[in-house]
């Protein structure tokens, strides 16, 4: 079940990549057919390069996981973390990356269950065309992405691209979407970032007063006040708390 679960989101994360592609285009992503020993049927290099733009699409699609996702939030929050505590490579990144990625499937759930059902499952039975699916698809992310979205940062690129006021939030285009999404949360995750750096630079200020009280110049503060910051952050179950402020903020 976890297994069909996990395939169902990937493929779900790649058709909304493709829904991109597709919105900046004016026709329909072609089918493509690779023969063996056979002859192109349509124009010299057509088949080709409908192969490259696949593969383009294909290697741009982690940029669109993380900014059509909670995937930038829970990230750089958790690299707060790290960077607040003082242990350098500890956790490893691959630890925190995949904690992000596992945490951003779960919170992103529900949206990928909808674009399952309104879009992903019709279109494999027939009931939609490519291009009705491909806007069935786009609607779920879009409506996660502006209820994370500061009105301010859609005012900016709207502004700049000059378009005209829409009636709702589902006329706006992915090209604006999707970058006001970013800034909005770069923005929330150095606000919570913030947060975390308050209480272990308390203890780096004790601990440096201390020292330079007691006339050890020459101890670094941060051999000092490292095991302590990780006992404070242990005893108050730091990684509950920060995972527990993640899963909220997205409620809002």
């Amino acid at each position: 079940m976890r297994k069909k679960i996990i395939l169902a989101s990937l493929l779900l994360v790649l058709f909304s990549f493709l829904s991109v592609t597709a919105a900046s285009a004016a026709e329909p992503i072609p089918d493509i057919n690779i023969d063996i020993g056979g002859q192109d049927s349509g124009q010299p290099g057509t088949t080709s390069l409908s192969i490259i733009l696949l593969i383009t699409v294909i290697s741009v699609a982690p940029a669109l996981l993380m900014l059509m996702t909670s995937f930038t939030r829970i990230v750089i929050v958790l690299g707060f973390v790290r960077t607040s505590l003082g242990t350098q490579q500890m956790p490893p990144n691959q630890v925190l990356v995949g904690l992000a990625l596992f945490l951003t499937l779960f919170i992103m759930a529900p949206t990928f269950a909808t674009m399952n059902e309104t879009a992903l499952q019709p279109y494999l039975k027939g009931d939609l065309s490519q291009s009705e699916a491909l806007q069935k698809a786009q609607e779920p992310i879009k409506t996660f992405m502006f209820s994370h979205t500061r009105e301010k940062d859609l005012l900016l690129f709207m502004k700049y691209t000059k378009m005209e006021k829409p009636s709702n939030y589902q006329e706006i285009p992915l090209t604006v979407m999707v970058p006001a999404f970013a800034i909005s949360e770069l923005k929330t995750a150095f606000q919570m970032g913030f947060m975390l750096f308050i209480p272990f630079l308390i203890i780096d200020i004790v601990v440096s007063s201390t020292l330079m009280a007691m006339g050890m110049m020459m101890l670094p503060p941060v051999m000092i006040s490292l095991p302590f910051k990780i006992l404070l952050f242990v005893l108050v179950d730091g990684w509950y708390l920060v995972v527990k402020s993640l899963l909220l903020s997205f409620n809002t």
